[in-house]
């Protein structure tokens, strides 16, 4: 009885607030409705909406059922949380750990993990690679270290963390998760995968938890050996009178929680999409050969370029540019929230808005960009013609991962073109197509990639493609 009373109850409810949300925005000149509540079931989501701009001009509404996620501990995350200045001041923690805390170790770090996974790969040269998985445990090794610093290695916990963010991820994207956000009543259904979802964070809770102890009971004032070091020496200051709110542990357990999901998956499926594309435009990857052995030296002998001096790399650097073009590492932006009425193209836009920027939607509009669909580098080495990308989001949400994210992706492409060509298995070209599902972020088709190393016939072989 009480089960059918509850269903029930809640048309009622959700009629209600229908009616209450429409009665408050009587009189307003809103942007057109996209009929239905379906969107999040169609594939490839960021072209579908770039499609109804066609027929609803470029602002347009759409219902996407709710808005709440599952986080943990209690305390907002940084990618969801509600804009204020706590989380403001949240943020801020976050950035400093990552760009002032681990300054001088950013790069080294990167350079060290990545000279371990060539050592690898070199082990597997001439046979097919799945590509992806490779750099999936690269990246989080690389976040890991970051976060957690060379204890994470004296625990033997590498293999751990990224296997638990692995399960998070894949239930996270499973149908039977995303289907609650399109028909938000099976919430209060038994969902076999939602307690999945649940256990499996409450056991990254478990690991970052361990973790932040033994750096508490270690940490000597005035010196940080990683991250968490950092940001824990913060949050024990003492509190200014005019202070937003105060900052506890459990806000740097939520900020590493974020990084530790943002920093492995968002980079590593990026790389993968070079790799393709690369598979794809052999004469690219040719001319990209040609110029780092002109800068660094022929086949890996030469001297390494540090990312301050990126700028001796134009092709490199236009390639990767090109590729986050074309597959953003987030498609659709994070959700903002407007926090005082607006108004955008003569529309008006009420308080408490959830605004989603279509970002590779922007990226592939023919009115912006030349040659929109395809993969051409070039369009980046002509001086002032080329468009400004917005690959890792706009405003207050923009991805606080930027600068790591991108020392990442010009290491690792430089040192995997310097020492290898790279080859599809004898006619097995990837697909540049995405995975039709929709995800946070635009996964690429599994595929696998040969490994020439240069001086055995690469650059030739990839000239006969």
């Amino acid at each position: 009885m009480l089960l059918l009373g509850l269903l029930l109850l809640l048309p009622l409810l959700a009629g209600a607030c229908l009616l209450w949300g429409q009665w408050k925005r009587r009189g307003l000149h809103l942007p057109p409705r996209a009929p239905g509540f379906l969107h999040l079931l169609q594939p490839n989501l960021p072209i579908y909406l770039l499609g109804l701009t066609q027929k609803f001009g470029p602002v347009y509404r759409l219902r996407l059922g709710l808005q709440d996620k599952l986080a943990s501990q209690g305390y907002p995350d940084l990618s969801l949380g509600d804009y204020s200045l706590l989380w403001k001041a949240h943020k801020k923690l976050t950035r400093s750990a990552l760009l002032l805390g681990i300054r001088n170790s950013m790069e080294p770090v990167v350079e060290r993990l990545t000279q371990e996974f060539f050592e690898r790969l070199r082990a597997q040269a001439g046979t097919p690679v799945a590509i992806q998985k490779e750099f999936s445990f690269l990246t989080c090794s690389i976040i890991c270290y970051l976060i957690f610093g060379d204890k994470i290695k004296e625990d033997n916990l590498l293999h751990t963390f990224h296997d638990c963010v692995q399960e998070v991820m894949t239930i996270w994207d499973h149908w039977a998760t995303q289907i609650v956000d399109v028909v938000p009543f099976l919430r209060f259904f038994p969902n076999p995968n939602l307690r999945r979802l649940k256990q499996a964070m409450e056991k990254r809770d478990h690991f970052v938890e361990k973790q932040l102890r033994w750096h508490k009971e270690s940490l000597v004032a005035g010196q940080w050996r990683d991250m968490i070091d950092y940001m824990l020496q913060e949050v024990a200051l003492p509190r200014v009178e005019e202070s937003p709110g105060q900052l506890l542990e459990g806000h740097v357990h939520m900020s590493v929680v974020d990084l530790l999901i943002g920093g492995t998956e968002t980079t590593a499926t990026t790389l993968s999409w070079a790799v393709a594309f690369l598979l794809h435009h052999p004469e690219i990857q040719r001319r990209l050969q040609e110029e780092l052995d002109l800068e660094l030296g022929p086949n890996a002998s030469g001297s390494w370029v540090s990312y301050k001096d990126r700028e001796r790399l134009p092709l490199l650097n236009a390639t990767i540019a090109e590729v986050l073009r074309l597959r953003p590492v987030v498609p659709l932006a994070l959700p903002h929230r407007t926090t005082q009425p607006s108004s955008i193209f003569g529309y008006d836009i009420p308080e408490g808005t959830v605004v989603i920027p279509n970002l590779q939607g922007a990226h592939l509009d023919d009115t912006v960009w030349e040659r929109a669909h395809e993969f051409w580098p070039d369009r980046f080495l002509q001086p002032g013609k080329s468009p400004r990308t917005l690959v890792f989001g706009c405003g207050a949400r923009v991805c606080l991962g930027e600068p790591l994210a991108r020392l990442e992706l010009f290491v690792v492409l430089a040192r995997l073109l310097q020492a290898f060509t790279l080859l599809p298995p004898v006619g097995a070209l990837p697909s540049l197509q995405p995975q039709p599902y929709f995800s946070v972020n635009l996964e690429i088709q599994p595929f696998q990639v040969r490994l020439q190393p240069r001086g055995m016939g690469g650059p030739n072989l990839a000239k006969r493609q």
